[in-house]
């Protein structure tokens, strides 16, 4: 019977490698009603030294079903993708599209002036301008160095 040498971390490196390529091909790129229970639009946010700018990806949604209400640190999204229902000759209906309602709350990096925001709805993109309050545009912070 020969010795051999144990190696937990080796194990462990392996168990991880293992776990991290298990996840890989169960986890969606994309939230899926059954993943998460809803869907979730994907955000774009971009930052300049006037305005945030959102971009919101909800295709399929009309603008009098979303919801947008904006607050100085947080702008709350909600609405509803409404089911539609189609028959065929041989009675078998699939359909891959992701229906229900949602709620995305997304916090602001800076205060913003809630009551100048615009918003621009087309071809299923909702972009919001959110102009920042005007002590957050001169806001000077001195770093201490120890």
């Amino acid at each position: 019977m020969a010795l051999v040498r144990w190696e937990p971390f080796r194990e462990i490196d392996s168990l991880q490698r293992e776990m991290n390529r298990l996840f890989d091909n169960l986890t969606p790129t994309y939230p899926t009603r059954e993943a998460s229970g809803t869907f979730m639009p994907p955000v774009e946010m971009e930052e300049d030294a006037e305005a945030i700018h959102l971009k919101l990806e909800i295709p399929g949604i009309d603008s009098k079903d979303l919801d947008v209400q904006v607050t100085r640190e947080a702008v709350s999204i909600c609405g509803e993708r409404k089911s539609e229902t189609k028959t065929q000759e041989n009675g078998v209906t699939r359909s891959e599209f992701r229906y229900g309602k949602f709620k995305r709350v997304i916090p602001l990096p800076s205060a913003v002036v809630n009551s100048q925001v615009q918003a621009k709805y087309k071809d299923g993109v909702l972009n919001l301008t959110l102009p920042k309050a005007e002590e957050e545009k001169t806001k000077i912070v001195k770093v201490k160095i120890n």
